[in-house]
């Protein structure tokens, strides 16, 4: 031992000062998690001593480092260069005035690396684990100053030491901590995210179909954000409360965790179809940094902006609230809002029963009131995030039951927006009528996919001419028809008007439909009918309980009740189904409904068309007190015919047609080696191997040859049906 080093392992003197041994060398590397360090290479980087000496240098082609001749004791390494490149998404990232973020080269770099193992767990093991001293898992969060833009921390196998940073000096910087005399290999995770997969093309496809439905049920969950109290006196803010909406977008998905709860009750696991992509192309949930952004100043009280406040909207219980709920997100493609449906029966029941016809902004088109009261208030939540995200993506609008409704009107004041040319598109599952005759037609421009499930009875309120003045309406002809399926089996021919325009519905109409066969075998087709017999079968039982012209509120409240209607026991997996069963049909080159099931369905159509023209002629000798007019009801019944007719010409067409690709993935084909892997992944889970009778196509128990012997075709081949014949 040196005359020196026996003097620093010595205790001081109050009296003496000894200086701090120098000559000490530290190495580092950077490596990916396949142990290359080409990533890193070139990257500008400074240490810190335990004297508060500053180093700097540039990392070399193998993204190693050295600093030499520090002072003894660990010193701090930073990676802390601001991104001076061109890439969009980064550049505006940094530079949009609202919450505008501190990239840095190291970040860039990272997201351009890949997980070794596809769940994103961490590796057990690294190539570049044989040349190292010291192993060390970090995060990009680990080496730089701003970090509240990134993502939550998630375990490692190779912790640093001391924990993950040791304050150097008095610099009072964080950093990595690098021993000295030691060459560490430093594994830096890969900074990439999941988002749910959505095509941006205006056209219906089976993927935003499954993925939306699954956004609208989120729709129901908190936001999950802690702390609770307001205003936040201090950072950092976090999510976890699962379900939610803070949790899927502002920490699991940001960890590429893969989640698929989106209902608090739900125990069957529906995984959204997601792509791996650079962090800073996910969902985004913004920072809460009060040194960074002023508007995250405690100070502001009331005022203070925060996630929360950003992404969510809870008008609940408070007063004059309309009990509106929602959500909304956004990336460089797309901005995503989903509003929550018929949650708090009491306060959505008033609202849901609240049909008197008010005008639509400055035009002759009149609203459902109690819809637009909270349409209004989404309207103004959405804007405010619009006037600070916004930057000429496409805005994907979702929503279900009450929700739907409220999102259509929603996105019609949007596309209506003075000075703004959104590029909208909206799916609405079960959602009621929300606006009259005048108003669907200058809506006609708005990309609605509305989507009905089987008997939900929701779709059918308020009745067509439902107001909250007594007597514009009278109830009109309820049919039941005999031998053919229960979802073919009530017609409801509306009510008769006296004023104005009446409710209507907006949107291309895409209805799930069961098919049951003799043998008991199931299956189910997702199609576009026109008919009353398939899509208003539910008013019925709402039309014969009118009082003062709005449905009894008792047996509507029981009805929410009905599977059809939820999301989790009832969309969800009806989206689900059609999405497995089109695949299907797209790989085998089929059409997505069978042989089977269009003898079914014309049949059954068949048989309500001459049970209408016995009903027609009988009508003149009833006395039934809904019949209003005989006038009335035969035109009535003559439509319904008509319509019979379009809807077995339209299941004709779709029987012609088969699968193709961008009806399944929309624009998400402009990547197929992406989309490809992305669909491989989703299909691996278990729960997307089980066999649901919804999502398979009916086989002909006898086999092709004998269904050719009898209809002259084999299934899935094309065929000519005279509609003629069965109407």
């Amino acid at each position: 031992m040196t005359s020196m080093e026996k003097e620093l392992a010595s205790p001081l003197s109050s009296s003496v000062l000894t200086c701090p041994l120098q000559g000490r060398w530290s190495s580092f590397q950077l490596v990916d998690e396949f142990g290359s360090g080409e990533p890193y290479s070139g990257l500008a980087y400074s240490a810190t001593d335990s004297e508060g000496q500053k180093y700097t240098g540039h990392l070399d082609i193998t993204g190693t480092g050295k600093i030499n001749n520090h002072f003894a004791g660990p010193i701090a390494l930073f990676l802390d260069q601001k991104y001076e490149g061109g890439e969009t998404v980064y550049v505006r990232a940094q530079t949009r005035p609202h919450y505008a973020l501190k990239i840095t080269e190291l970040q860039v770099r990272a997201e351009q690396t890949r997980y070794l193992n596809q769940n994103s767990t961490r590796t057990q093991t690294n190539p570049a684990q044989a040349c190292a001293d010291e192993f060390l898992q970090v995060e990009v969060r680990h080496l730089v100053k701003h970090v509240s833009h990134l993502p939550p921390e998630v375990y490692r196998l190779y912790p640093h030491s001391p924990n993950r940073a040791k304050t150097m000096g008095e610099h009072g910087r964080l950093g990595v901590a690098l021993l000295p005399l030691k060459h560490t290999v430093l594994e830096v995770r890969p900074l990439r995210a999941l988002r749910p997969m959505l095509s941006t093309a205006p056209e219906f496809c089976a993927l935003n179909l499954y993925q939306f439905a699954l956004m609208a049920t989120l729709s129901y969950c908190p936001f999950g954000m802690k702390p609770e109290k307001r205003p936040i006196e201090k950072g950092p803010v976090y999510f976890p409360v699962q379900p939610s909406v803070g949790n899927w977008f502002g920490d699991s998905l940001a960890k590429s965790d893969e989640l698929w709860r989106v209902d608090a009750g739900q125990t069957k696991a529906f995984y959204p179809l997601y792509e791996d992509v650079p962090y800073s192309k996910r969902l985004e949930i913004v920072p809460f940094d009060p040194d960074l952004y002023v508007v995250n100043d405690p100070e502001l009280k009331d005022d203070q902006e925060h996630p929360a406040k950003i992404h969510f909207l809870d008008d609940t219980d408070k007063k004059g609230a309309t009990d509106t709920q929602a959500f909304i997100t956004h990336n460089d493609e797309l901005i995503l809002i989903a509003v929550r449906g018929t949650y708090e029966l009491i306060a959505d029941g008033l609202r849901d029963a609240d049909a008197f016809q008010v005008p639509f902004q400055e035009t002759e088109s009149k609203v459902h009131r109690g819809f637009y009261e909270a349409a209004q208030k989404a309207y103004e939540f959405v804007v405010n995030y619009l006037d600070k995200f916004y930057a000429g993506q496409k805005l994907l609008i979702c929503g279900h039951s009450l929700g739907g409704a409220v999102a259509l009107l929603l996105s019609e004041m949007l596309r209506r927006r003075p000075a703004f040319d959104y590029t909208l598109q909206l799916y609405t599952y079960g959602a009621p009528r929300a606006g009259d005759a005048n108003f669907v037609a200058g809506a006609k421009d708005l990309v609605h996919h509305r989507v009905v499930n089987h008997n939900d009875p929701v779709p059918s309120v308020p009745g067509r001419w439902t107001d909250t003045k007594a007597g514009v309406f009278t109830t009109g002809l309820a049919l039941t028809f005999f031998n053919v399926p229960a979802g073919l089996s009530v017609f409801f021919t509306g009510v008769t008007n006296w004023t104005g325009q009446p409710y209507d519905h907006h949107g291309k109409l895409q209805h799930f439909m069961p098919v049951e066969f003799s043998d008991g075998n199931k299956s189910a087709i997702l199609w576009e009918p026109g008919c009353d017999t398939i899509t208003q079968h539910a008013a019925c039982s709402l039309a014969l309980q009118q009082k003062n012209g709005l449905p009894h509120r008792s047996p509507l409240l029981q009805i929410f009740h009905v599977l059809d209607h939820l999301m989790a026991d009832g969309y969800v997996p009806a989206c689900w189904a059609v999405l497995l069963r089109w695949q299907a049909a797209h790989e085998k080159k089929r059409s997505r409904v069978t042989d089977l099931e269009f003898e079914m369905v014309a049949g059954s159509l068949a048989r309500v068309t001459t049970q209408l023209r016995d009903i027609e002629r009988g009508l003149p000798a009833r006395s039934d007190a809904y019949v209003r007019t005989q006038e009335n009801n035969i035109r009535a019944l003559d439509l319904e015919k008509s319509r019979i007719a379009i809807t077995v010409d339209r299941l004709k067409r779709v029987r012609e047609e088969r699968v193709t690709a961008h009806a399944l993935y929309g624009s998400l084909l402009e990547q197929p080696e992406q989309l490809e892997a992305n669909v491989a992944r989703w299909l691996a889970h278990p729960e997307n191997k089980v066999k649901d009778p919804f999502a398979m196509a009916p086989e002909d128990p006898e086999g092709d040859a004998l269904t050719a012997s009898i209809y002259g075709h084999t299934v899935g081949a094309p065929h000519t049906l005279d509609i003629d014949s069965i109407c």
